[in-house]
């Protein structure tokens, strides 16, 4: 499957119509970026099921400001609206692999009551 451009006109809509998406947040000028791209880019082949996206920073800064990227790239993983995993730095391969393997496995039932069991605490 191709990886998708984000952008803050089509951003909701892709999270919206998609419970699995892998987003890396990147920019042009940044070497770790260039040298995580080809993973990313055959993890998303490896993985046609799932969604594989990409948000460039320099032309979409609302959408960093709003995820407050301070370091590129950025991997992020949103599963049924949820963001589930958000970390910089490059992946090599076996790790983006393993984190997908996570994040399927993941009870999004569980996720949410967690999540609003925070929200009643705080």
């Amino acid at each position: 499957m191709s990886t998708l451009e984000l952008t803050k006109d089509n951003f909701d809509q892709v999270v919206t119509e998609n419970d699995f998406i892998l987003i890396d947040f990147w920019a042009a000028w940044c070497g770790p970026c260039r040298q995580f791209a080809p993973v990313f880019e055959g993890a998303s082949e490896r993985h046609p099921d799932l969604v594989f996206a990409k948000v460039d920073t320099e032309a979409q800064t609302e959408l960093a400001a709003a995820f407050e990227i301070r370091s590129i790239p950025t991997l992020m993983i949103i599963r049924d609206g949820v963001a589930v995993f958000a970390q910089p730095g490059a992946l090599p391969e076996a790790a983006l692999e393993d984190l997908i393997g996570q994040a399927r496995k993941l009870d999004m039932d569980e996720v949410r009551a967690s999540i609003e069991k925070g929200k009643t605490q705080a």
